[in-house]
């Protein structure tokens, strides 16, 4: 969903009040076309809107993690936004542990990360998506044609907040925040 990077920057403002400069991690190529582009240009609006000033983060594999992080806090970043992709999922451990090293809060898309120790994520239920693309996999084994099922977007948003890495961040989350969460995470 490329406009979902706003709500991760709003997030961000009111968990993490007068934050100015938000960093965004991302990967190029690790959505297509168009919407990696649009994904981007509406974070950037968003950020506008918001009165935030972003930098943009490029990491193409695990060996730029570190010389992005350090452009990061050479930047002064008040916090850092991570966007979607299959590596950072699969390094997301490394990330979060060079968030709290480089003391970064941070909004991650997916609760996998907020579950290793990230601060917060927001984004689609994945639990939600599998049972739903279970419900697809049963109809085309039953005989349906892949194309004449119709597309789905994500329903089922959740909003996760670890309290302990806030706490080691020396942030207060705003009780209206807390309040917004799903889960949050002593």
């Amino acid at each position: 969903e490329p406009s979902i990077g706003g709500k991760w920057l709003e997030v961000l403002k009111q968990a993490v009040p007068g934050v100015s400069r938000v960093a965004v991690l991302w990967q190029p190529g690790a959505v297509d076309g168009q919407t990696e582009e649009d994904r981007l240009e509406r974070t950037e609006v968003a950020a506008q809107t918001l009165g935030m000033r972003l930098q943009f983060g490029e990491a193409r594999g695990p060996a730029d993690f570190d010389r992005v992080f350090s452009e990061i806090t050479r930047a002064r970043a008040g916090a850092l936004t991570v966007l979607g992709s299959n590596l950072f999922i699969i390094e997301r451990r490394r990330l979060v542990d060079l968030a709290a090293e480089k003391q970064q809060p941070a909004v991650y898309p997916w609760r996998d990360f907020v579950d290793v120790g990230g601060l917060m994520a927001y984004g689609a239920n994945l639990a939600d998506l599998y049972r739903r693309a279970a419900t697809y996999v049963d109809r085309i084994l039953k005989g349906t044609k892949p194309g004449d099922l119709p597309v789905e977007q994500p329903t089922t948003f959740e909003l996760v907040i670890n309290l302990k890495t806030a706490k080691a961040l020396g942030l207060m989350i705003p009780q209206s925040v807390l309040g917004r969460a799903d889960e949050v995470i002593q």
